[in-house]
């Protein structure tokens, strides 16, 4: 089994090292209704997910479903332009697969975005939170099964999964460009509703400012194969306590494409730093 996924790693990784000249050192996850980031990307090359091996394909409104390989404030960059969710069926090893692959490709860090509820008081639909740690609540993990001791810890410590030194940067770049940052703990869910008052209040209480169906897998494989990670979420409806929000998917879409510009610059000023 551990030889298996080992041989499909590196065969993804040897056709993708084909296809660009590129020499990634950040990868960047966009999250729903974010896609305009690569609209200030000098791509050198856009792969379809469906032209990568053993590589799976994002059925999900809002994700385009490629990779791109290119630079983006000088710093060269591979950009997955669509993820896939626990939500779409998928299990664990393939919504992470992304993930498994960054180490073979020279990636030292990692920006992952989604589109989340808020559920603080002081959160407003647009506001960009970063996520200083999360709740695991999709009753799985991407690390069940034999361990390959060679790509990561069998026990990982998980007491620093977001950078603190990202973290760090972010608020002095954000302070620089006057990008405004809210700060709080993501909980992940498996989706595909969104969610009742009753659970927004109960996950409140349980210590979250904010909840999506994306990120947390993501972030335990990158943080299990030694990635440095930096995430946040962008506040596209309010599960604040008598501010419940009937929000649709493509409502959802609407706000994180309104607020992508900030996310943007954002990231761009922190890039070369990373």
């Amino acid at each position: 089994m551990l030889e298996e996924r080992k041989k499909k790693i590196e065969e993804t990784v040897s056709y993708l090292k084909s296809k660009t000249s590129i020499h990634p050192k950040v990868a960047i996850v966009l999250g729903s209704g974010l896609g305009g980031l690569t609209q200030s990307v000098e791509i050198a090359d856009e792969i379809p997910y469906t032209e990568i091996p053993n590589f799976p394909v994002s059925t999900v409104k809002g994700h385009k479903g490629s990779l791109i390989f290119g630079k983006l404030n000088n710093t060269e960059v591979m950009v997955f332009n669509g993820r896939m969710h626990y939500y779409e069926g998928y299990p664990m090893s393939v919504v992470t697969y992304p993930q498994q692959i960054l180490s073979g490709l020279g990636v030292k860090c990692i920006i992952l975005s989604n589109a989340a509820g808020g559920m603080n008081p002081t959160f407003k639909v647009g506001d960009i939170m970063i996520i200083k740690d999360h709740i695991n609540m999709f009753g799985d993990n991407p690390l069940l099964g034999p361990n390959d001791d060679t790509l990561g810890p069998r026990f990982p410590n998980m007491s620093e999964v977001y950078s603190h030194r990202l973290i760090k940067l972010a608020y002095q770049k954000a302070a620089e460009t006057g990008v405004h940052l809210q700060e709080g703990v993501y909980m992940g869910v498996t989706g595909p509703c969104f969610e009742t008052p009753a659970e927004y209040k109960m996950y409140h209480i349980m210590g979250a400012d904010a909840v999506g169906m994306s990120t947390v897998p993501e972030a335990i494989m990158a943080h299990h194969r030694g990635i440095e990670i930096f995430a946040l979420s962008v506040i596209t409806d309010l599960g604040i306590v008598g501010q419940v929000m009937e929000a649709t998917h493509e409502e959802v879409l609407q706000a994180a494409q309104t607020t992508g510009p900030n996310m943007v610059k954002l990231i761009f000023a922190m890039l070369p730093e990373m």
